[in-house]
């Protein structure tokens, strides 16, 4: 089935994703993300259980909201290109990802559950991916009412773990 998905055209994504798309370098996204999960699930993993808590500033996402951010977010872009690549041209609504993070209660989780659950979402999203037929991955579909390629979609599922990871890198596992 699908071994490739190349770089999407600007005109396959609301501008809105632009940035996560960005983020990832060129080359075999598949590839990329496989090694990116297994590089997230290490770092989250690795974690004491304690600084899963940890903010940056008052107000801000803990380490286990992100987690929990990143695989929430990951299921809606992978059923929305699950969607579109199975010809469903119904609108998808889009989500507030702040409520989701509230609703979801992760600060009562253990850190490495929140990171074994994210493992595993993404390699359902890999064999999602992996299993696309020929010409699935050009098909297009509306989510929060902006047009979107299936290809686009794999693309800002890369770039939005990849974007989240570098600010914690940056902002709570610093110092």
């Amino acid at each position: 089935m699908t071994t490739q998905l190349p770089r999407p055209a600007a005109g396959e994504y609301a501008q809105f994703y632009a940035g996560y798309i960005a983020e990832m370098p060129d080359g075999d996204l598949l590839v990329a993300l496989e090694r990116q999960g297994e590089e997230t699930f290490s770092l989250l993993s690795a974690l004491p259980e304690q600084r899963g808590h940890h903010r940056y500033a008052p107000g801000k996402w803990s380490i286990k909201d992100i987690a929990c951010h990143l695989a929430d977010a990951e299921r809606v872009f992978a059923y929305r290109a699950l969607r579109f690549a199975r010809g469903d041209a119904s609108p998808l609504a889009g989500f507030d990802e702040n409520e989701y993070v509230r609703a979801a209660g992760a600060e009562a989780r253990p850190l490495v559950e929140l990171a074994a659950e994210l493992h595993d979402v993404r390699r359902s999203t890999v064999a999602l991916l992996r299993g696309l037929p020929p010409g699935a991955a050009e098909r297009r579909g509306t989510a929060n009412g902006a047009g979107i390629s299936v290809r686009a979609l794999a693309w800002v599922i890369a770039g939005h773990e990849r974007h989240h990871i570098r600010v914690l890198h940056e902002r709570y596992l610093t110092g």
